[in-house]
């Protein structure tokens, strides 16, 4: 029985519906024929809690590199061990500046529809985290922010704090198979700011995070290497630094090293932003043709709607539910 996939193939015929089976079909063509696969996070696909079908998709090899925001990042940890405590604003369209001051007066910031409780997610992870940062940097060690997130999880000290079906958290299905990972821009997180603050108190040193430089080199290792047998297909969902960073890597290893560089092979953004001037989310994808990431065969897919309904969607079909 294939319910989702079935019920797709029925009605999903045309316009951005066509669109979403043309982009799963397509991303399973590329892995029928031994590509690869980069998918991209933007927004707050944690907090969405996207990871119960990502962390799937992980475990069945059919994503082999993440790049996401620190937010995402550290948002599928906290949705991991503070679930009970989050609480969902139906009506958030409706609230008032005094309502949104006594969501932030009760420590509960908000997400759209969902207020993240800031003691028992951000401080629950903080305590540990900080002792990874802490024990690196004591032994003159440097990691990405991912590996830390990694070995955290991996190390079980907050196994006692689950809220959720672990098997529903992306990230520890990324860290379980060491799953390849850029997060640009880190330092724009939660996480990141208590880093930073414990450099401006003398805690902590900034060179015991590697940086987003570093980050690039990281890709750019992992690109050569990995296309030396395969293509690389391009997933992006949502706009942003999640999707403009990695996205790069490929002009600059083929303009800026002169290595000859294999393209993209396959590219879908699933984006609310419509087409526009001026702006990189609204780009059409030919766009990115004149700057060195797709080629003119490329196949290409946009698809114009909300993420959170549109990816289950796809992921569903890829899985073949």
């Amino acid at each position: 029985m294939k319910p989702i996939s079935e019920f797709i193939d029925k009605y999903f015929l045309h316009f951005n519906a066509a669109s979403l089976v043309d982009a799963a079909d397509e991303y399973n063509n590329q892995l029928i024929l031994g590509n690869k696969m980069m998918v991209t996070l933007a927004g707050a696909m944690s907090t969405a809690e996207l990871g119960k079908i990502l962390a799937e998709m992980i475990r069945q090899d059919k994503v082999h590199c993440i790049s996401c925001t620190g937010a995402n990042l550290e948002e599928d940890v906290m949705n991991l061990v503070a679930h009970d405590h989050y609480k969902r604003i139906p009506n958030y369209r409706d609230l008032t500046p005094t309502d949104e001051q006594q969501l932030l007066d009760q420590k509960l910031n908000r997400v759209t529809d969902t207020c993240i409780p800031e003691e028992e997610a951000f401080r629950k992870i903080q305590h540990n985290i900080e002792r990874f940062w802490k024990n690196a940097e004591s032994n003159g060690k440097r990691y990405l922010p991912h590996e830390y997130m990694y070995k955290m999880l991996l190390d079980g000290c907050l196994k006692e704090h689950y809220q959720i079906d672990p098997a529903d958290s992306w990230l520890l299905a990324a860290a379980e198979k060491n799953l390849p990972m850029v997060v640009p821009g880190w330092e724009d997180s939660t996480l990141g700011n208590i880093f930073a603050s414990n450099c401006i108190v003398g805690k902590l040193i900034p060179s015991t995070m590697k940086s987003g430089i570093e980050y690039m080199t990281y890709l750019a290792d992992w690109y050569i290497d990995t296309s030396k047998n395969s293509s690389i297909g391009f997933f992006q969902i949502g706009g942003g630094i999640a999707g403009d960073f990695p996205i790069c890597v490929v002009p600059m290893l083929e303009q800026d090293l002169e290595k000859p560089t294999k393209l993209w092979s396959y590219f879908c953004q699933i984006s609310d932003s419509t087409t526009s001037y001026g702006s990189y989310s609204g780009a059409v994808p030919n766009e990115k043709i004149t700057w060195g990431k797709l080629a003119k065969k490329t196949p290409k897919f946009i698809i114009e709607s909300d993420a959170t309904i549109v990816a289950p969607l796809i992921f569903a079909r890829i899985l073949g539910w």
